[in-house]
């Protein structure tokens, strides 16, 4: 039976030239490319009222969180940072609630970049608004110019993790972020460092909460790096 991989969905508002003033739902082809070519039915669920998350979940076996904006920081008792970028509420609403649906119902997580803080968030931890907010900050964790099909920076995995099974002891990942992880929820553990401390990769403590989470980007690589494909491969088949 195949497997169905809920991907939250994101908003284009602002789209005047390119969608003639059309406001889109989209995910990033990457997602839904390596979905289906890990043997996976990917299904993007569009940003909802809270309300409708228990359905969602319910139709799905496995949820997928995608990077994108800022998370508003009143979630985790902050306000605005003056290096905040976009948010979108919604957006942070109706993903806190699939998270606390999917956990509820006993479903999977698999959570990219964006979707990794928000977990943590969900959860009881905290952000660093900015990376300036971070003292020991030291690698560059925006590597734009630089093309997304190549790893710029180096991380540590801890060898009691799931990630360790796919990527081993070191891995080199592309990277796409200026928030972070700051206080850790108490129910999760990193997996995953860079050189300068920042939290690459989450898991759950509990054995029985199959979560997993990732500071980078592997849509963007699954194609040309052949560790990224299997970290999808291992969501939808294993996970």
């Amino acid at each position: 039976m195949t497997t169905t991989i809920g991907i939250a969905g994101n908003q284009i508002i602002q789209s005047v030239d390119v969608f003639n003033g059309n406001h889109v739902t989209y995910t990033p082809q990457g997602f839904v490319t390596a979905v289906q070519k890990a043997g996976g039915l990917p299904m993007v669920l569009p940003i909802g009222n809270e309300e409708v998350a228990a359905s969602y979940i319910s139709k799905i076996d496995k949820l997928l969180l995608a990077g994108g904006q800022d998370i508003s920081p009143d979630f985790f008792g902050e306000e605005p940072h003056p290096k905040l970028e976009e948010t979108n509420r919604n957006r942070d609403l109706f993903e806190l609630a699939l998270i606390k649906e999917a956990i509820k119902q006993n479903k999977p997580i698999f959570a990219v970049c964006r979707g990794m803080q928000l977990i943590n968030v969900a959860l009881g931890g905290t952000l660093y608004q900015d990376l300036s907010l971070y003292s020991e900050w030291s690698v560059k964790h925006g590597q734009q110019p630089t093309q997304p099909q190549f790893a710029t920076h180096g991380i540590k995995i801890e060898k009691d993790s799931a990630l360790y099974q796919v990527f081993g002891a070191e891995y080199r990942v592309n990277s796409y972020h200026h928030q972070a992880i700051n206080d850790l929820a108490s129910s999760l553990k990193i997996t995953a460092r860079s050189s300068d401390g920042i939290a690459e990769a989450i898991e759950s403590i509990d054995a029985n909460q199959r979560l997993l989470g990732v500071q980078w980007h592997p849509e963007l690589r699954f194609d040309t790096a052949a560790k990224e494909f299997k970290l999808f491969e291992y969501f939808v088949n294993q996970l």
